[in-house]
């Protein structure tokens, strides 16, 4: 997001609220994994307004600091996140 100049991300737990608020009705998603210890001091951990903690990343987002990468298809219900999301 070049207009916060950071790059929001959000945890294993945050996703798919995340998904449903910012990207309903959005096909052709993908969402990738990483590690936070591998993105290092480039990482902050700040407060959402209702006082969540959301990882956001100001720094360059390395292709070698994703884990895995997967389509996030839209069905009926909404976007379908694979079973094995670790």
């Amino acid at each position: 997001d070049e207009a916060d100049g950071y790059i929001h991300f959000s945890t294993l737990a945050q996703v798919r609220e995340t998904a449903a608020k910012h990207f309903a009705g959005d096909d052709g998603l993908y969402i990738l994994a990483f590690e936070a210890d591998d993105l290092g001091e480039a990482l902050k951990w700040e407060p959402s307004r209702g006082g969540a903690l959301f990882p956001h990343l100001y720094g360059p987002l390395r292709l070698a600091d994703v884990r895995w990468s997967r389509p996030l298809p839209l069905g009926l219900g909404g976007h379908i996140f694979p079973d094995d999301m670790t």
